[in-house]
């Protein structure tokens, strides 16, 4: 049998008149109206969505005596199934059907298509029916109920199996319709709850990304809260950063994930129709990633969902944010999607702020550096210059032939002492454009760097062919490894020495070919409890490139110090 019973428009209207229609019916239906109002209590309770909607389908199931119950939430589209909710199908039964139902073909879809109550005998017998999946449990009576939030179809109620082998009866029909006019209340009380938690969730996200970038730490730590951030929010399997890159196009500078960061440093080129579109401030809303044809599909094979957004602020567009799905979780929300560009924008005016306010201490820092370079060349080299002079002169004076050996060597140290002081000078006038492409220039050129504010020059050693074996994006980050390891040695180790040792020709310990970089310093060790993002970054920087970093004993007396262990494949 199949029944079709046409609903009010109102869907209050339809509650009171179902309502007054248990006057004076059956003994029955009279003796279920306290177990009506139970379920019309139970519906009502808390404002958590997913809860109340897990709330209204073991409720209905009870109601109605039926063994199984679900509710279908339309999609935003109105054309299919955003979130599927169900009752008395246990997680091995989910897990051998699979996929949930999409509500664009079948019986679900037709109730979607015209949303009215529907009723049963057996569902396998409707015409609209399109069967079910391997591992389904079989169903054969139904009721479906549409449920209206604020007069708006938000979903429909779904029944299955009548306990005891019968059908659903008109007394069935009342009180789950009564019951969805009552869940579409709760619902859209929790979903007004969930909305204004969730704007709140993530206002503080946004909250946490300019506090980092602002902060004045590490630039690599505060990406990464963005993505961190931006994943939690999102409900995503990751949260990537992207910034231009050099060559063009955008390179992923931050990934927060469950599995490593494999993609760090990877550029996606500026002929990317994605990449156009970012660039020029438009957002691009992806249904699946892994079969959409702008993406690549080494880097988004994994995907379902996803949303790519424009960090941009002011007209100006600094990079990109992701918050991929993995394949086949649940599209994102209107709600959701408005939420994610307002982060992205917010956390893009934290970004502009922060790179003025690194451009303002890089200024204050060149400038301190042209003043010492000055104060080097004018004074100090002056100096040393009169005060060899006049070693000299004591020299030709003297006739102790011993006298004379000493104030010889004095003045050749001398020579020596204004030769790097030259090179000091040479450095700190040298701008970041000015950086040579060779890497083995590039490793001199940060030792030299860092002579100023260590006052001494590390000494180098480089073993291999550093500059033909290493690749474009190995190089960069093993600079950027080294940059670290002596920024840590200057700012906390109070090193006297250091040695920094580049080997091209190293077997890792998979039996693969890689580069080695060590710095190593007898300064005071890593401290228990001190910061340890410097060496998270080390360990990023590496395995993203498939190799690691790891930390031991320096080369001070009994193995004072720290050195650092920076190695990838080539």
């Amino acid at each position: 049998m199949t029944a079709a019973v046409p609903d009010a428009p109102d869907p209050l209207e339809a509650a009171t008149r179902a309502t007054r229609s248990l006057h004076g019916l059956s003994t029955e239906l009279t003796a279920r109206v306290p177990q009506l109002l139970e379920a019309m209590r139970s519906v009502g309770t808390g404002l958590e969505l997913h809860s109340t909607l897990d709330r209204i389908c073991e409720t209905a199931a009870e109601l109605a005596d039926a063994r199984y119950a679900a509710i279908g939430v339309v999609d935003d589209d109105g054309d299919g199934l955003s979130d599927f909710v169900t009752h008395g199908v246990g997680d091995d039964v989910a897990r051998r059907i699979g996929r949930r139902p999409d509500g664009h073909a079948g019986l679900l879809g037709a109730l979607i298509r015209e949303p009215q109550t529907i009723r049963l005998a057996d569902l396998s017998a409707d015409p609209r029916a399109a069967g079910f999946p391997p591992g389904h449990p079989p169903m054969r009576t139904f009721l479906g109920v549409p449920i209206r939030v604020q007069g708006e179809i938000f979903g429909n109620l779904y029944l299955a199996e009548k306990n005891g082998g019968g059908e659903f009866n008109d007394y069935d029909v009342h009180m789950v319709r009564v019951l969805a006019t009552e869940a579409g209340i709760a619902i859209g009380n929790a979903r007004l709850y969930e909305a204004a938690r969730q704007r709140e969730r993530w206002i503080d996200g946004s909250v946490a990304v300019t506090t980092a970038l602002l902060s004045g730490g590490d630039a690599d730590d505060a990406l990464t809260v963005v993505a961190e951030q931006a994943r939690r929010l999102a409900d995503s399997a990751a949260g990537i950063v992207l910034l231009p890159a050099e060559e063009g196009g955008l390179e992923i500078v931050a990934v927060s994930s469950s599995g490593p960061a494999k993609w760090l440093g990877v550029v996606i080129g500026p002929e990317s129709a994605v990449v156009q579109r970012l660039m020029e401030g438009e957002a691009v809303f992806l249904a699946d990633a892994s079969s959409d044809p702008r993406m690549l599909n080494r880097l988004s094979a994994a995907y379902g969902p996803a949303m790519l957004l424009p960090l941009q602020s002011g007209g100006r567009v600094l990079g990109a944010l992701a918050t991929p799905r993995a394949r086949g979780a649940r599209q994102f929300t209107e709600a959701e999607r408005t939420l994610a560009t307002q982060f992205a924008s917010q956390a893009a005016l934290a970004l502009m702020m922060a790179e003025a306010q690194r451009d303002r201490e890089r200024l204050a820092v060149y400038e301190d550096r042209d003043r010492i370079a000055r104060d080097l060349h004018d004074l100090v080299i002056q100096r040393l210059f009169a005060t060899g002079m006049m070693l000299e002169s004591a020299q030709r004076k003297s006739v102790v032939p011993a006298v004379q050996e000493g104030v010889g060597k004095a003045v050749d140290e001398l020579d020596v002492t204004i030769q790097e002081i030259r090179t000091a000078i040479f450095a700190l006038q040298q701008g970041p454009a000015e950086a040579p492409s060779g890497l083995r220039t590039r490793v001199l050129r940060e030792i030299n760097m860092a002579a100023v504010p260590l006052g001494f020059k590390p000494a180098h050693r480089f073993v291999g062919a550093i500059d033909a074996s290493v690749g474009d994006l190995t190089g960069k980050n093993l600079i950027a490894a080294l940059r670290e390891a002596l920024s840590n040695a200057f700012r906390h180790a109070e090193a006297t020495r250091i040695e920094v040792v580049v080997d091209a020709g190293v077997t890792l310990p998979d039996g693969t070919r890689g580069v080695r970089l060590s710095v190593a310093d007898d300064g005071v060790g890593i401290p228990e409890g001190g910061r340890r993002s410097g060496l998270r970054n080390l360990a990023r920087r590496a395995e993203s490139l498939g190799g690691a970093s790891r930390v031991g004993p320096g080369i001070g007396e009994d193995g004072g110090g720290t050195t650092v262990v920076w190695e990838a494949p080539l």
